[in-house]
């Protein structure tokens, strides 16, 4: 009975997440600088930044959950002034065509160029086959199943921020801004789900110990 308890408090901790990450695309704006290095668990500030994008560094993460056509989800590093470290901006989704050709990307802006979305965890990691794929890949854009963010760090040769920047959205920009939390396997649903077999296998433990151990009549000589 804890377990499915357990279970049912994972839900609704999941689902406040999922309305805090939803509020934050209308949340008031940030100094970048504020949440940056040590953003608070659980928030999903909405910030402003102004840097350049590095030249045709474009990442693709292959074929997202929320097309079923396919496409990719863009992103690009961002070099703010002063700064080693590269903030990874989600640029949005480019729906396929049905086909293995990958979508045409829009350009990106040239210079200084300032941005704002929401500074959100990057998507989850899992386990891809034949290891890290960016390292094999010498052409740009690169694409991976996954996007690792210390890969793309060994990558670029240099640090980034423990989060990435998901841009408001803009219809002019060509991309598709439905930015949804991605709990991989363990959606709210889920655990209600375990929770309910959690219950259910305490029920089937009260019914067998009352069968075992009910009143019997005595047997006839």
């Amino acid at each position: 009975m804890r377990l499915g308890v357990w279970q049912l408090h994972r839900a609704d901790y999941k689902e406040a997440l999922l309305r805090r990450y939803a509020a934050s695309s209308s949340a008031p704006l940030q100094d970048f600088a504020r949440v940056a290095g040590t953003p608070q668990a659980g928030s999903f500030p909405r910030v402003r930044v102004r840097g350049h994008y590095l030249a045709d560094r474009r990442y693709l993460l292959d074929n997202p959950k929320h097309d079923e056509r396919g496409g990719v989800e863009v992103f690009a590093p961002l070099e703010l002034p002063g700064q080693r470290r590269l903030l990874l901006v989600d640029l949005g989704f480019l729906p396929g065509n049905g086909t293995a050709q990958k979508p045409r990307l829009p350009p990106l802006p040239a210079g200084d160029i300032s941005l704002q979305g929401s500074y959100v965890p990057p998507p989850p990691t899992g386990i891809e086959m034949g290891g890290n794929a960016l390292a094999r890949q010498t052409r740009w854009p690169k694409d991976s199943i996954f996007l690792d963010p210390a890969e793309i760090a060994h990558d670029l040769g240099r640090p980034l921020y423990p989060r990435v920047l998901a841009l408001d959205a803009d219809p002019d920009s060509g991309y598709v801004r439905e930015h949804t939390f991605d709990f991989s396997t363990m959606p709210p649903a889920r655990h209600r789900a375990y929770a309910f077999q959690w219950f259910s296998f305490a029920v089937a433990a009260v019914v067998i110990l009352l069968v075992v151990h009910r009143k019997r009549d005595p047997r006839k000589p």
